[in-house]
């Protein structure tokens, strides 16, 4: 995963694979808000994760879904999310069934397991050339 910024607003393009995200920010923060910003990028991840463990367990379970919908909130507490919640909307399994899919995709999503614990964080950095130099 790699992100690159060129002089200008608040915007970049972050490279995952063979895909390229735009991520920028608000233009009332300096970005253009023609993309969507880190935050939402995070709770996408955190959504997008949670859907795919859903259904993941429900097709090794033989449970039957026929729509599922899951939705991320994060709730700011100064420059962090101090909250993040889930919500699971999904037609086909019964109220039982569901709760053990629930169980089932909390611990196989990478995402939402990655963020209940203390990660390390470092920052490396390196000085580029100044262009021309």
């Amino acid at each position: 995963m790699s992100s690159s910024w060129t002089p200008g607003p608040l915007r970049c393009e972050v490279t995952a694979g063979e895909f390229t995200i735009a991520v920028d920010e608000p233009e009332s923060v300096g970005g253009t808000g023609s993309a969507p910003q880190p935050t939402d990028l995070l709770l996408a991840s955190v959504a997008s994760c949670f859907t795919l463990a859903l259904v993941h367990s429900a097709a090794k379970r033989a449970i039957p879904l026929s729509d599922v919908r899951v939705d991320a909130v994060g709730d700011y507490v100064g420059p962090r999310f101090a909250a993040l919640r889930i919500i699971v909307d999904a037609a086909g399994p019964s109220q039982e069934e569901l709760a053990k899919l629930l169980e089932a995709a909390q611990r196989v999503c990478y995402v939402t397991n990655t963020l209940r614990t203390a990660v390390t964080v470092d920052v490396v950095a390196s000085a580029l050339p100044s262009g021309g130099t």
